[in-house]
């Protein structure tokens, strides 16, 4: 029997593609059981303070209303982890934004106009939501996200700085960012016979039920998520979210399914964002270019109710050569809604800031930028020390400059005009760190010949069904089209969340671990399947638990060309190029969508893309689409992603890396490069706004 050729590396259609432009495909918000309620939550209107009296009379008395749910009439929750989820258990309001009643209603309409008519009464406490370099509640944190150490300093950085022939000290900063994916964050929760089943917009289903049960105090086996199809999350479903915790109280206290689909201008303040940083850069490097001293310093924010620390600054830990470094991490808590992830938490601006230093660098040093990352390339991680398992940055950036015509360039800013335009480019690295995480899986092979795989991954718009089946296949050595693949349910063998980049790598190792099981399977059965079929399973957890002694991470190199106005201000982006190594490439189609998705977000990180928290009442101003511009199709240029296919032993057995979001991390910085390029003014504040560049320009 012929061999089928192996479809892992080729780029195969989305196996989901028919169901979601037909609508066969149905997220949170489109079940609809039979009986369902809806429900609309009523935010505070305050930032710091209690409530002291909700007025529910007028709600209750308009057609349709259920019930009106607070702090005094709510179920009770037992505390967890998760302080955001302990909605509607007291008089507390830690947040402008923080759910302070739900209106349950037999329309959607009835539970929202029941909502405009709840007062709440308030007492309110001074408050303090402005973040700024003198702080009085500036302290270091227990650690920065991702469980790093916030401070960290190698060699004598003072005074290798202070002898250092060439200097940049600069701060750059950036406003708060919101995820905004295209599906609001929604649930839709039934209790039956003890059972509580909910779907709910989540980029994990496993960890939404191990909350539920915890809030609950319910074993995990009564609680079913299903988080089947999932309109994007951008890390803010990457944790549960209030949506699906209010719908479980509401349906247990009404005893009907409730459905609830947050308003798209309640989500800045409710499921996590972007805090905004500051960051100051210092490199000291000898004429040539070459770093002697870096420094890195952040400050960010946190709600006072949960400590969320951006890890800006640990890119700067292993991204070049230095023999002396100094990163710290220090945090304001505030009066905000805890910030959360964002795609590449940490990485986008902690980033964005050691790269525009690198160009500042380069343009006090007479170095192209291009070379002055290659002559700084270390050749261990500067960190721990450990060997890489892999490390291309070198190619991106020679293959990147030799794709976007870099050699051609003018290195003298301001010069090229086009009439009224400005135009220049620029470049800037990325990395992001390879994640994995402990997984299971079953595959079961069918006596008509196909293969059944089954494990809880999320599939949030990155291709996950079609990479996974196609890993699937490639170990069976079976046609993809043998191939069918269930997931997004809790029901199913329990698997980690989409984040990190880690998803493809964390599912894939399992799944790919089953099937080289169930292939041996079938080879002692002589390829006889019995009726009712014949299964294997896996469990990764020993082998992604076990420290290996290499540094492992993706690298890219991003080239920008811009125009700006001189008469408008205005920022256009014409071309934007990405080359990446980040291991095999599984599925080309679904890896270029990944990398160009997130050079579209770094783009608006970098031009459109802004928040501001209004210090009278503490809410986030730009709270919707209109007001808070995430790039449309008239934004994106001409944009190409590429990479180097690395052949990395030292991963998984896919030999791949993660790629969501490397994609994001480098490009604002290459924008903004760019900008310097074509203006000779540096803006050190994101987003670069028309008002900003016409100030420059005077």
């Amino acid at each position: 029997m012929n061999q089928p050729p192996s479809s892992l590396g080729t780029p195969a259609v989305r196996a989901d593609g028919r169901a979601k432009v037909t609508g066969a495909a149905r997220y949170a918000a489109e079940h609809t059981p039979p009986g369902c309620a809806y429900a609309w939550p009523v935010p505070a209107t305050i930032a710091s303070g209690r409530v002291t009296a909700v007025h529910a009379d007028e709600a209750l008395a308009l057609p349709g209303v259920v019930t009106v749910l607070t702090h005094e009439n709510a179920p009770r929750l037992t505390p967890g982890d998760e302080p955001i989820l302990l909605v509607l258990q007291d008089a507390c309001v830690p947040h402008s934004g923080w759910f302070v009643a739900l209106v349950v209603a037999d329309t959607l309409e009835a539970a929202r106009a029941g909502a405009r008519a709840v007062r709440v009464e308030y007492e309110t406490d001074p408050h303090d939501v402005l973040l700024h370099a003198g702080h009085a509640g500036i302290k270091q944190p227990a650690e920065a996200n991702g469980g790093f150490p916030a401070d960290r300093e190698r060699g004598d950085f003072a005074t290798a700085f202070a002898e250092a022939q060439v200097r940049v000290d600069a701060t750059y900063t950036m406003t708060p960012l919101h995820n905004h994916p295209m599906e609001p964050h929604a649930a839709v929760a039934h209790w039956h016979e003890g059972h509580l089943t909910v779907h709910d917009s989540s980029q994990g289903a496993t960890a939404v039920r191990t909350a539920l049960a915890g809030l609950f105090d319910r074993p995990e086996e009564t609680i079913t998520v299903i988080s089947e199809y999932v309109g994007g999350g951008f890390g803010s479903k990457g944790t549960p979210r209030p949506q699906c915790v209010l719908a479980a109280m509401a349906a247990r206290e009404i005893g009907r399914p409730v459905k609830l689909s947050l308003p798209r201008g309640q989500l800045p303040a409710v499921v996590g964002h972007r805090a905004p940083t500051l960051n100051r850069l210092r490199l000291g490097a000898a004429q040539d270019g070459v770093i002697a001293a870096l420094a890195h310093e952040v400050l960010t924010y946190t709600s006072r109710i949960k400590e969320f620390v951006e890890q800006a600054a640990v890119p700067a830990r292993i991204m070049y050569h230095s023999p002396h470094s100094l990163t710290t991490h220090r945090v304001a808590p505030l009066d905000v809604s805890s910030p959360s992830w964002m795609r590449a938490p940490g990485e986008a601006s902690g980033m964005y800031a050691l790269e525009s230093a690198m160009d500042e660098l380069a343009r006090a040093a007479g170095v192209d930028p291009v070379e002055l990352r290659i002559r700084n390339e270390p050749s261990t991680d500067p960190d721990s020390g450990r060997r890489f398992s892999s490390r291309n940055l070198v190619a991106c950036l020679r293959e990147g400059a030799e794709r976007f015509g870099w050699a051609a360039r003018d290195p003298r800013p301001g010069v090229r005009r086009e009439g009224a335009l400005l135009v220049g480019t620029g470049v800037a690295a990325a990395t992001y760190p390879v994640l994995v995480s402990p997984s299971k899986a079953e595959v079961l092979a069918l006596p008509d010949g196909t293969f059944l795989v089954r494990t809880n991954a999320t599939d949030i718009g990155t291709g996950a069904r079609t990479v996974l089946a196609q890993i699937a296949a490639d170990a069976l050595r079976a046609p993809l089209d043998s191939v069918r693949m269930e997931i997004g349910d809790s029901d199913l063998p329990a698997a980690p969340l989409a984040g990190g980049s880690s998803g493809t790598a964390s599912w894939g190792w399992a799944v790919h671990q089953a099937c080289t099981e169930l292939l041996e399977l079938l080879g002692e059965y002589g390829g006889e399947i019995p009726p009712g079929g014949l299964g294997a399973s896996a469990d990764t957890d020993q082998q992604t638990n076990t420290d290996d002694a290499y540094s492992r991470h993706a690298f890219g190199a991003h080239f920008a060309e811009v125009q700006v106005d001189t008469a408008t201000g205005e920022v256009r982006t014409r071309r934007l190029l990405g080359v990446y190594a980040a291991g095999h490439v599984l599925n080309p189609r679904t890896a270029r969508s990944q990398f160009i998705g997130g050079m579209i977000m770094g783009l608006g990180m970098a031009l459109t893309e802004g928040s501001t928290i209004d210090a009278a009442s503490g809410a986030f101003i730009e709270s919707d689409l209109a007001s808070y511009h995430v790039p449309a199709c008239a934004d994106t240029p001409e944009i190409e992603a590429h990479w180097i296919d690395e052949d990395d032993t030292h991963l998984n057995p896919m030999g791949s890396k993660g790629i969501g979001e490397i994609g994001n991390v480098g490009t604002a910085a290459a924008i903004g490069n760019a900008v310097y390029h074509a203006t000779g003014v540096r803006f050190r504040h994101l987003p670069i706004t028309p008002d900003k560049v016409l100030n420059g320009l005077e």
